[in-house]
């Protein structure tokens, strides 16, 4: 994680020229690392049927290559202009509504829901630069994650980053299929916007919270790439 404090920011309005953020190298392996011993099964699955059992190689090898696509990790460029939240995550834009908050934020906020599919990337990315202030699993259900029910139901890990422009809150949900939630950041950290900060294995729901008076720049439907698409203004 870099560190980030007081020092001078451009808080420009426009979504003009763009910035590079969420490169740090040991964040950047770490989405191949969740999967080693997936590949590491896949790998032998391959060489093993090799020997024994050469048609059942061409299962393996796609199961290998599905599996580096699926933790594949992109560089994302976020729009300049610090009072933009980009969005946590890739995904379809499911839910865009206005909702009670008790988890931590305690008052009304505006919510996006956010549904990944298996052929989305699933890293996380903070919405803004900031501090994070909370970070916590929560047991639960595996409902399929387009459920709107997943959202209070299912196993997630609830994150609050804190910094100049706003708060807002992050929760990640697994879903029918995705059953681990990575966490990468840890609560003190401070992150810029659009860096990493966890992931989904597999199938899932990430969705957003903040504050009521922020301008919503996406609709139910939209396709967003997290840590680049713009979805609210402060």
């Amino acid at each position: 994680m870099t560190r980030w404090g007081n020092s001078s920011r451009n808080y420009g309005q426009g979504l003009g020229k763009r910035r590079r953020f969420g490169s740090l190298p040991r964040m950047k392996s770490k989405a191949l690392g969740e999967a080693t011993w997936i590949l590491g099964f896949f790998a032998a699955g391959w060489l093993i049927s090799l020997a024994l059992l050469p048609i059942l190689s061409f299962l393996f090898a796609a199961l290998l290559l599905f599996t580096l696509y699926f933790f594949r990790d992109p560089e994302r460029i976020a729009p300049e202009g610090e009072n933009i939240a980009v969005s946590p995550a890739d995904g379809v834009v499911t839910t865009l509504d206005e909702v009670e908050e008790t988890e931590f934020l305690n008052k009304k906020v505006r919510r996006i829901g956010i549904f990944l599919s298996v052929l989305d990337v699933h890293i996380n990315r903070a919405p803004l630069a900031g501090e994070v202030m909370h970070s916590e699993p929560k047991p639960g259900k595996f409902l399929d994650a387009r459920d709107p029910q997943s959202s209070f139901l299912n196993q997630s890990r609830t994150w609050v980053f804190s910094g100049p422009v706003a708060t807002v809150m992050v929760k990640q949900i697994t879903g029918a299929i995705a059953r681990r939630i990575c966490p990468w950041a840890v609560v003190g950290d401070k992150v810029e916007r659009g860096e990493r900060f966890g992931m989904i294995r597999f199938g899932s729901r990430t969705e957003m919270f903040f504050p009521l008076e922020a301008e919503v720049l996406v609709k139910v439907g939209d396709r967003v790439r997290g840590g680049e698409t713009p979805v609210a203004k402060f």
